[in-house]
């Protein structure tokens, strides 16, 4: 503003603290061109339950191809596995963008590994072994991968089945479910390995496909679509998307949860 042709001088608490209010000299902000850093906090695009088992002659897993946008079922045809060579396979829930970064991660260094030609490849410890090092660091840095991830496959002759989640806590088992498939699904897997063991391929395929089922039904953020991944001496296979014949004849006799 100017006053008599003059240039009126700047108001007197121009750059410093207003009257009433906390004034933080320098501080990042818009005005001075810093940003800080920020983590994500709650992922947006998410996956529900993976679940594994092992079977007489290699190792099975599923999950379903939802991908929820909080409580929206946003996304209804993403696969959420991943193939990594001829032995080894994994599934993730969780962030699905962490799980695309973790993909392309693990697609090059498939990639970097062929090219040396040197007859080795991946085994599935190795990327059980390589996941829990990355989910840990990134843990540390405290910007961690949203992810619980299971690796399965069949290597020199053994099933493996692991577990990895966003803080780096690893470990094997011979039946495995993450997010609301460890409250649900766990337990009936359990339960059919306590009274047999060893399964055959056609039992776990049943066992699989009947906790999917109760997920679906009980899982407000499962599909009854879903992919299964096998890995046997012959290689990993995945198929689908496999639709669940669901029946919801009785599901007007529930009630007191209005």
């Amino acid at each position: 503003m100017e006053v008599g042709g003059a240039r009126a001088p700047p108001p007197f608490w121009a750059g410093g603290p207003a009257p009433g209010q906390t004034y933080i000299p320098g501080g990042p902000g818009p005005v001075t061109g810093i940003v800080p850093f920020t983590r994500t906090l709650s992922p947006t695009v998410t996956g529900t339950s993976v679940l594994g088992v092992k079977f007489a002659g290699g190792v099975m897993i599923a999950a379903d191809t939802m991908g929820s946008y909080g409580s929206l079922a946003r996304f209804r045809g993403i696969s959420r596995l991943l193939k990594v060579n001829d032995t080894t396979m994994l599934g993730a829930s969780g962030d699905y963008a962490d799980f695309q970064y973790l993909k392309q991660i693990i697609d090059q260094m498939v990639i970097d590994e062929e090219l040396l030609g040197d007859g080795h490849s991946y085994s599935p410890k190795a990327i059980h072994s390589w996941l829990t090092r990355v989910m840990y660091n990134r843990r540390s840095k405290i910007n961690p991968l949203w992810n619980t991830v299971v690796i399965g496959g069949f290597y020199n002759g053994e099933s493996f089945l692991g577990y990895v989640d966003m803080l780096g806590v690893a470990y094997e088992a011979p039946t495995l479910a993450t997010g609301y498939g460890a409250y649900l699904a766990q337990p009936l897997m359990r339960e059919v390995l306590e009274k047999k063991p060893v399964l055959t391929r056609e039992e776990a395929r049943d066992l699989i496909e009947r906790c999917m089922k109760i997920l679906y039904y009980r899982d407000a953020r499962s599909f009854n679509r879903y992919e299964v991944a096998t890995a046997t001496e012959k290689g990993v296979e995945v198929e689908g998307p496999l639709t669940l014949e669901a029946n919801w004849e009785i599901a007007h006799l529930v009630s007191g949860f209005e």
